[in-house]
Parts: C-alpha cells; structure tokens; sequence
C-alpha cells in the first residue's frame, strides 16, 4: 500500500503549467518537478519560459520552456501535441495563465479601472485570456487524457471570484481612485463554474477537475497596501510566493483521489469574515 507522504509524489508523470514563468506559474513548476514530475512551462514569453525550464534542470528537475498563446487554439493544440508527442501522455494540466491587474510598484500606476468607463475592448481581452483561454487548454488536454483514462485538471481562480473586491484597499490619499477592475471578479466566478462543470460533465472517466483559490500574494507591494490588505485576513499578512504550493501539489497527486469539483481555498482567512 502507498504510503502517505508517497502520495503526494507525481513521479513520472507529464505537467503542463500555462503562465509558467509568471510569479505564482514559476512556483508550481518548481513543485511539481521537486515532486518527480517532467513540467512543461508554458508562458506567452517563450524565452522567460525556457530560463524558468533551464533553472529547473539546473536543479536536477526535467523540465523544457515551450511557447503559448492560450488565445489561440492553433497554439494551444500544438503545444499540448508536441508535449504528447515527446513524453507520450499528459496527466496535469495548471492553468495559472491569466490577466491580473496588479497593485505593486512595477504596476501600481497602471490601475485606474472605473467601471463606468471601462474599455470594452480590455473587457473582451480579459474574457480571452481569462475564460476562453482556459477553457481551449482544458478542451487540448481532455482528448489525451481521456485516451489514458486519468488526468488532472487545476484552474487557479481568485478571492476575488468568490467575494467582491474590497476597493478601499487600493485608494491612495491625494490620487485619483483605483479599482480591481470589473473583469477579474467576472472571470475568476466564472473560472468555477467550468471547474464544476467539467467535473461532472468527466464523472466516470477518470479526469479529476478542481480549483484552487490563492488570496494576494506579497510582490514588492508598498507598506500601505500591505497594511491595507493584511488588516483584511485573518492571518493579518499577505501570502508568500510559495505558500500556495502545497495546496497545488495536493490536487494535482493522488494525495487528493477523492476530490473533484471542489474549490481549495488559501487566502489566510480573507474569505472567513
């Protein structure tokens, strides 16, 4: 019998994480090589994704850099073919890729998102990315993973997707207000209703769908924010970079064989009160 710290191995299993090389993407790739996986990283920003690949190697994981434009189906097919044709099979599918309107110092002056007026055009590039280009992943994936009869699918959804944004957080005394804009909210709720969708509509073929929901994580954001948000957690802190990566393990091994449709929440209590 398998013990259970075994099962949370993923030995000889094949990864793809889409937004492999952005902040949370790079984490799980990590993981899930550190845990005996060969991890494909998978980002629009084909050289970022190949130096994440190169670091994992360095380390003695298997790993290679594969460029992706969920966007695009003609991408997303060739990319989950290629990985099929080199390793014969996938068994985990991450989607972190996604558009996140961020609030630390390399953004924080690109967030003025009032929704009276906010661009169409930036709403349906959200819905592109966010939705659409997590559903064309989960539809390349399936075909493999059906013919093996198991899989993993992981979609990373948000707080924000189970609670409105507390907007207070981003004001700044003296400059013109700031919002989460209306589209992440929007598109991280609709992230779980796929993730409930596709594990039913997969009952009895062995594909297991879940998500799970990081709160914010620390990004060199400035002492207000972090003051601001950590006063709204339970924990009273934002999130370490790595502190989501249990959770992600945990789903995608056999750690988790009971679950599917389920909804895992780290966000130190932001969501409790």
């Amino acid at each position: 019998m398998m013990g259970e710290l075994d099962k949370f191995r993923v030995d000889g299993r094949v990864a793809i994480i889409t937004g492999g090389a952005g902040l949370l993407g790079a984490e799980f790739c990590r993981t899930l090589a550190e845990a005996g996986a060969m991890v494909a990283v998978a980002d629009l920003d084909a050289n970022k994704a190949e130096a994440v690949a190169a670091g994992l190697r360095a380390a003695g994981g298997n790993a290679a850099g594969i460029a992706l434009d969920v966007t695009r189906p003609e991408s997303v097919n060739q990319a989950v073919a290629g990985v099929c044709k080199e390793h014969g099979r996938v068994d985990v599918l991450v989607n972190s890729a996604a558009l996140d309107p961020k609030f630390d110092a390399a953004h924080h002056e690109e967030a003025v998102n009032a929704f009276e007026d906010y661009p169409l055009e930036m709403w349906n590039q959200a819905l592109s990315v966010n939705l659409t280009g997590m559903f064309l992943c989960c539809q390349a994936v399936s075909r493999p993973m059906l013919e093996q009869g198991q899989g993993v699918i992981i979609n990373l959804c948000s707080t924000y997707g189970l609670v409105g944004p507390d907007q207070r957080i981003y004001e700044r005394p003296g400059k013109p207000r700031q919002f989460k804009p209306v589209y992440y909210s929007v598109t991280k709720a609709g992230v779980l209703g796929m993730t409930r969708y596709l594990a039913t509509y997969y009952a009895g073929t062995g594909l297991r769908v879940n998500a799970l929901t990081p709160g914010g994580v620390f990004n060199d954001h400035d002492e207000e924010f972090v003051a601001h948000y950590s006063a709204r957690t339970v924990l009273g802190r934002m999130a370490r970079r790595d502190e989501m990566n249990g959770a992600l393990l945990f789903l995608a091994s056999d750690a988790s064989s009971y679950m599917t449709g389920s909804n895992l929440v780290v966000d130190g209590g932001w969501t409790a009160w």
